[in-house]
């Protein structure tokens, strides 16, 4: 199983609320989320947590790159502007530290216009537990 398969299937929340890794290189990823009505919040534009769960897809993809289970311990987003029902959201994240236990990773979520949305922002720890993967891809 790739890394990609394990997250896009494991991750039942993002899976969920239909944000999926569509790339995996080494220190880098990308995932995807069409707003629906489903995510709009009673202000009537995208909820703030699917935006989250987007960019922390592409964070989990990030810090998991090695060879055991790693998991965030901080995180932080800023939201910029709205997205609205009918936008493809684009998470485009890079690994800032590959520390072998801390590493931090930075993540931009874009609209299909190429609107900043948000920008994310977090640190992980890496356990012990291997990860159930064979590759990155």
């Amino acid at each position: 199983m790739t890394l990609k398969d394990y997250l896009n299937t494991g991750d039942r929340f993002a899976a969920g609320s239909g944000a999926r890794l569509v790339e995996i290189a080494p220190g880098s990823a990308v995932a995807e989320l069409k707003v629906t009505s489903a995510h709009l919040n009673a202000g009537g534009v995208c909820q703030g947590g699917a935006i989250f769960t987007l960019a922390d897809l592409v964070f989990a993809a990030l810090v998991n790159q090695g060879e055991n289970l790693t998991f965030a311990i901080n995180s932080t987003i800023y939201y910029h502007v709205s997205a609205r029902e009918g936008d493809t959201l684009r998470a485009e994240g890079r690994l800032s530290c590959a520390h072998h236990r801390l590493p931090t990773a930075e993540v931009e979520v874009t609209n299909q216009d190429g609107v900043r949305i948000a920008t994310f922002t977090g640190q992980a720890y890496t356990g012990r537990s291997p990860l159930p993967v064979d590759a990155l891809q």
